[in-house]
């Protein structure tokens, strides 16, 4: 009876390690997981902040020299009126 006693102590305490041994994975994976996202904000907020600083240089710098528009192309449509009443006046 003592050795049945014993065995099943045995068992007991290899499940309990077994699920001693899963927990502690498990918290090592979250810990990792929460690593990662906080580092993944952080490198989020650097780069939006570098693009704002970015883009206010841009605006800034084209306050000061501004690009004058370009000349619109004329359509297809206008072109072939052009040509048609060239035709016509022919």
């Amino acid at each position: 009876m003592a050795e049945f006693s014993q065995n099943i102590m045995e068992k007991a305490e290899a499940r309990f390690m077994e699920k001693q041994k899963k927990t502690a994975e498990r918290n090592q994976a979250t810990a990792e997981y929460v690593s990662e996202a906080k580092a993944r904000v952080i490198k989020t907020a650097r780069l939006r902040a570098l693009r704002l600083a970015k883009e206010e240089a841009d605006r800034a710098a084209e306050a000061l020299n501004p690009v004058a528009p370009k000349k619109k192309r004329a359509s297809r449509a206008i072109k072939k009126a052009e040509v048609a009443s060239t035709e016509v006046k022919s």
